[in-house]
């Protein structure tokens, strides 16, 4: 099989996945929101740690630990997604998860508008247009919700952040998780402690098979990452582009198919004028990605290059 067939494979795994976690959080009740995330970052941290141990891959730790400027930065990538965790599970456990798939139909608009005011970056007419559809979609949407769409802004925002922080660290998705969830692992074990301390913690106390859904929110937080990773570095940034809209689409439909959540016709006005502003955006993306590999596939030809190295640009 092709190394791009192969990494589409794989992005699609990853983001089915991510699609799919609005099933999986409502399994772990009567555990609290704070509760299965704390288990999440605990049991997330063993299971990279394993893959780590069978790759026997820790090359990596002693440099890392010479560069505090990428550790900082880790370390806030980790509370980033704390609070993307945790507003995700609560969201889905409270019967909001067409709130939470809004969320991340909109963070590709969130994520050009950081490109914007964080690093100077010039928006191309067609990108303005879209952030403008966006912007008239969350106040369609709040005047449908009669408040602000908070818990998908939070959402959006807190992992735009994050892929932002994560760009800056520039450190690979296997060693990231590692620093992250051993950040978070004293706090997360702390809350566990004093959870069962008091009689509230549910491990150990809804049997067996509970527990290892408490477990397996680690592995199911790995897994997709790993698949992600390996999709990476397979295609092209154009093509992961398309494939991120598979994980909001099958949580909306979770939502709406099997939570039920109501879907008054203004709600699906606002989300309809989303996906106006997701169209434009990635038809501007696609154009421009053609456009640059024809003037990359001409300055090859021009620079005598061999017809298969044209044929690959």
């Amino acid at each position: 099989m092709p190394d791009s067939r192969r990494g589409v494979l794989f992005g699609i795994a990853a983001y089915t996945m991510w699609g799919l976690f609005p099933l999986y959080w409502p399994l772990l009740k009567p555990s609290g929101a704070v509760e299965i995330l704390a288990h999440r970052m605990v049991w997330s941290l063993v299971a990279v740690v394993a893959v780590l141990a069978v790759r026997r891959h820790w090359s990596w730790v002693k440099e890392l630990g010479r560069q505090p400027r990428k550790l900082a930065l880790l370390t806030l990538a980790a509370i980033t997604v704390t609070i993307n965790w945790g507003t995700y599970i609560y969201a889905v456990n409270s019967g909001h998860v067409v709130e939470s798939a809004l969320g991340y139909f909109i963070n590709p608009l969130v994520s050009v508008l950081f490109g914007v005011v964080l690093l100077r970056e010039r928006l191309r007419p067609l990108q303005w247009a879209a952030v403008g559809f966006g912007a008239l979609a969350v106040l369609v949407l709040t005047f449908d919700y009669g408040r602000l769409p908070w818990i998908a802004l939070t959402l959006a925002f807190s992992f735009g952040i994050y892929g932002l922080v994560k760009k800056k660290a520039n450190v690979e998705a296997t060693e990231s998780l590692t620093v992250e969830t051993l950040v978070l692992l004293l706090p997360a074990l702390g809350y566990l402690v004093f959870l069962h301390a008091g009689g509230d913690g549910t491990f150990a106390r809804q049997g067996a098979g509970h527990a290892a859904l408490l477990v397996g929110a680690g592995i199911i937080t790995a897994l997709p990452l790993l698949c992600f990773g390996a999709a990476a570095i397979r295609v092209p940034l154009s093509t992961m582009g398309l494939l991120q809209y598979i994980a909001p689409v099958l949580q909306m439909a979770c939502g709406v198919l099997i939570a039920r959540e109501v879907m008054p016709s203004s709600r699906w006005i606002g989300f309809s004028v989303v996906w106006l502003a997701l169209a434009i955006f990635t038809y501007d993306s696609l154009r421009t990605a053609r456009q640059a590999a024809r003037v990359r596939r001409e300055t090859a030809r021009s620079a005598g290059a061999p017809d298969h190295v044209v044929a690959q640009g």
